[in-house]
């Protein structure tokens, strides 16, 4: 074809500005200079940044990593547990006298409509009441704030919180049968804290959990 043509004379086709011409003296020809020529410096960088770790070096990061993890973790010791059951022991005798308090008031009013006074004849309703409430009201702090946040009020001031085995939050459910295995055992299951190393209880290896420091 010659090199003035602008289309195919055979299909018409629109040819492209830039073409090689067969036979054409090339202009040129390309030659690297001093300062392209690559170095040895240059292909070891190069070569360096694709060194990816091998899975045995990942592994042993992974591992000293974990190992790291739980050497900074402190568990809480039975002591201070203690302490921040009986902060939260004050709490629920406060709630509960309150509610005692208010119940009291008024089922007198109560038997008074009837023209009755209360004695210990008519106050097993009253004592049945108060002791459901108080179980109930117990039961409902321990789940709702360990389900919640993983403490209750002790142990926010006492500087502690319930987690899981992996240090997952806890969810109600297992708050629920964490607090049915320390009302089962009436506390004595946290004898347990003195005789292993994580210092779990017996309810903590019943419900999968464990009280840690913060």
């Amino acid at each position: 074809m010659p090199p003035e043509a602008e289309r195919c004379e055979k299909c018409g086709a629109k040819l492209l500005h830039r073409r090689v011409i067969f036979g054409a003296q090339r202009s040129g020809e390309f030659v690297l200079t001093a300062e392209e020529e690559p170095g040895a410096g240059d292909l070891a960088t190069e070569n360096d940044d694709w060194q990816f770790p091998t899975r045995s070096e990942v592994a042993a990061s992974s591992v000293a990593a974990t190992a790291q993890a739980v050497a900074e973790i402190r568990y809480g010791g039975f002591f201070r547990r203690v302490g921040a059951f009986m902060v939260d022991l004050a709490v629920i005798l406060l709630l509960c006298a309150l509610m005692g308090v208010l119940a009291y008031i008024g089922y007198r009013v109560g038997l008074a409509a009837h023209g009755r006074f209360l004695s210990w004849d008519n106050a097993t309703p009253l004592i049945f009441f108060l002791t459901t409430g108080c179980m109930f009201l117990a039961t409902a702090y321990f789940v709702v704030f360990h389900g919640m946040g993983g403490k209750t009020i002790g142990k926010c001031l006492f500087g502690l919180r319930v987690v899981g085995i992996d240090l997952e939050a806890v969810s109600y459910p297992r708050a629920l049968l964490r607090w049915c295995g320390f009302a089962g055992t009436v506390g004595l299951s946290c004898f347990l804290i003195l005789l292993n190393r994580q210092k779990r209880s017996l309810h903590d290896l019943l419900a999968g959990t464990k009280v840690i420091r913060e």
